[in-house]
This record gives C-alpha cells, sequence and structure tokens, in this order.
C-alpha cells in the first residue's frame, strides 16, 4: 500500500510539472536591433524580443539582452528596466537595459500592460496595480530561465515607472535591489501637482469633470484625451512641457509603436489619469529594507521632489544620487549624464 502511496504521489507530482511547463507561455525569439532609432547595441550584446503572461493572463513583450560571452548553461544575476509613463521599452527603458547588457548583466526591459506592444484594452489605460504587476511577472519570467540566478534580480524604474517598481517591490521579496531613476510619484503628483501647486479645489473639478466624461464613455462617446503633447508644440507651453515634447515628439526620442498614432504613445484620457489618485507607492517603503534602494534625479529636475522624499521615508540601507546639471528628462537617454557607473557598482554590490 505504501508502495501504491507513493507511486501515486510520484504521478501526481510528474503531472503537476507538465501542467506547470504547460501554463509557461512565454516566447523569446533573436531580433536585430537595427530597426529601432532610439538607442543603440553594442556588438557583444544579443538582443530578444519576449513576451510571457502575467497572472491575468495579459501578454507582457520585453526586451531581453544578454552579453554574447556569457555561458548561458551557467546562472547570471539580471536586472529589470520600467519605461516612463505614457513611454514604450523603446523610449529610455532600451537605453538602460542595452548599456547595461553591454556592462555584462542580462537585463529585460518591459512594455507595460496597455502600453507599446503589452496587451490590454483600452490602450493607454492607468491601473498601477497591473503595472506593478507586469515586473512581478518579468520576475517570474527571469527566474524560470536557465541562465538566470533567481535569487539575484534587481530592477529599475524610470519616472513613473519608479513609483510602480517601489509597488512591486513592497509586495515581492524576489527583488533584491531596487533603483529609481527621475521618478514620479504618479499618485502624489494627480492628487496635489508638482510642488503642491494643486488646490483639493482643482482636483475635485478634475474629479468631476471625469465623472461626468463616464456617462459619455458609457454611452459610446468619443473619449476626452488630455492632449498634452500634440503633434506640434503650443506656442505658450511652458517649459516643462518642451522638456517632454523635445524627447516624445522629436527624432531624439520618438517611437510610434504598430497600429497606434504618435498621441497615442504618451497621452491618456481624464477618465484613465484620475485613477492614480488612489495610488500611494510610498506608504510602508520602510518595509522593503534590508534590501537596498538607490534613487537618482538630476539636480534640475522638476520632479525632484518625488525622489527626495522617496528617499526620506525609506529605511536603511538606502541613498540618494543627485546629478549634477541634469535635467528630469536628461536622464532618460543622455548617456553622457546618467550614472552607469553608479548603476553597476549598486548591482553588483547587491546582486551576488
Amino acid at each position: 500500500m505504501k508502495k501504491l502511496i507513493n507511486t501515486v504521489m510520484l504521478s501526481i507530482a510528474l503531472i503537476s510539472g507538465v501542467q506547470a511547463q504547460n501554463k509557461d507561455k512565454s516566447k523569446m525569439e533573436k531580433i536585430s536591433p537595427t530597426s529601432f532609432t532610439t538607442f543603440k547595441v553594442s556588438n557583444k550584446v544579443d538582443l530578444y524580443r519576449v513576451s510571457f503572461l502575467n497572472q491575468y493572463q495579459m501578454e507582457v513583450v520585453g526586451h531581453l539582452f544578454i552579453p554574447k560571452d556569457f555561458n548561458q548553461q551557467e546562472k547570471h544575476p539580471a536586472i529589470i528596466v520600467g519605461h516612463p509613463m505614457g513611454a514604450v521599452k523603446e523610449q529610455s527603458g532600451d537605453v538602460y537595459a542595452s548599456t547595461l547588457a553591454d556592462r555584462g548583466f542580462v537585463t529585460l526591459a518591459i512594455d507595460l500592460s496597455f502600453w507599446g506592444e503589452s496587451a490590454g484594452k483600452p490602450i493607454n489605460a492607468v491601473l498601477p496595480d497591473v503595472y506593478s504587476e507586469d515586473f512581478i511577472a518579468a520576475v517570474d519570467f527571469l527566474g524560470t530561465r536557465s541562465f538566470v540566478d533567481r535569487e539575484n534580480i534587481g530592477i529599475i524604474g524610470v519616472c513613473g515607472s519608479g513609483s510602480f517598481v517601489v509597488s512591486a517591490a513592497k509586495i515581492d521579496p524576489r527583488l533584491k535591489a531596487i533603483a529609481t531613476v527621475s521618478m514620479y510619484d504618479m499618485g502624489s503628483v494627480n492628487r496635489n501637482g508638482l510642488n503642491k501647486s494643486q488646490s483639493l479645489e482643482q482636483r475635485k473639478q478634475a474629479l468631476a469633470a471625469a465623472a461626468e466624461q463616464r456617462y459619455s464613455d458609457f454611452l459610446g462617446g468619443a473619449p476626452n484625451w488630455g492632449n498634452y503633447l500634440p503633434e506640434k508644440l503650443p506656442a505658450d507651453a511652458d517649459t516643462i512641457r518642451k522638456e517632454f515634447y523635445d524627447f516624445y515628439r522629436t527624432k531624439r526620442g520618438i517611437h510610434i509603436p504598430k497600429g497606434r498614432t504618435l498621441m497615442e504613445t504618451q497621452n491618456r484620457t481624464n477618465t484613465a489619469e484620475v485613477k492614480f489618485m488612489n495610488f500611494y507607492p510610498f506608504n510602508d517603503i520602510e518595509t522593503i529594507s534590508p534590501r537596498p534602494m538607490l534613487f537618482i534625479t538630476g539636480s534640475r529636475a522638476h520632479s525632484r521632489e518625488f525622489s527626495l522624499d522617496a528617499y526620506e521615508r525609506a529605511a536603511q540601507p538606502k541613498e540618494l544620487v543627485i546629478i549634477p546639471n541634469a535635467g528630469h528628462v536628461d536622464l532618460y537617454d543622455r548617456t553622457d549624464l546618467i550614472p552607469f557607473d553608479k548603476l553597476e557598482a549598486f548591482f553588483r554590490k547587491n546582486l551576488k
């Protein structure tokens, strides 16, 4: 009888293993970087287009970078990279991923759900919890690759993704080292504006307008796109709008995913945007300790307040790096300003 029970248990284990493998619908295809214009890949790195499912069964698409001299029979540390809010992986995310791969790391830059090549309808929807799930699913993907050391996976969030990776790290201890660059707290900026410039009354007006718009949406009306970055820059644009326009609407950083318009690579509807007001990524940030955190911002960045706030709230070990004469968008792609030496040292120390 005991032998029969053991045989049954072994059969169940084997079946469970097969089912788990069958559920892994990830894909990995080697591609050439020649068709991309917003980042460069050295000839020492191989580039793969990968896809995998998050726990909502939504396909997440990314670019996986692997140094050519790696022995893929061995396990290596890996770093996940998140793009700025409203961007796609080709805009800044791939800059970080490709450069750190050139320095010897396995890296993965992903498109958040509802953006770029990743799944999700309607496009450009705002669901911070799903964004965090995408990063956690990226850990699932990397941690089940034979060449990745699942005990040594780190993450970088640029701009809005900084707040999403903090949110993910609070509930996923598998993220062993967390870095943010030019971080935006997407909850705070929508509730309060930059530097607390938005009053409670203005917040309520935005909520009321979005609530009224939902009737039109429900009846099939045209969505109310917040055309913050049109194809042509308005003459009265403020300096921050000009800063974003110089990246997203010029050859410097323009990238339009297949099937999307230029406007749809950055703008969001007002009914989507207000959902950020329920997003509080820095609450309980101290619970990430003792895992290390690195906050990078520019001395001229209009978003500095968010990195300073997160650093103040986080527990040790933590570090704040302020790059002299760097603005917010400068740290998207200006490789002469991005502190890659610091990032490399941070991950080499904490991903062993």
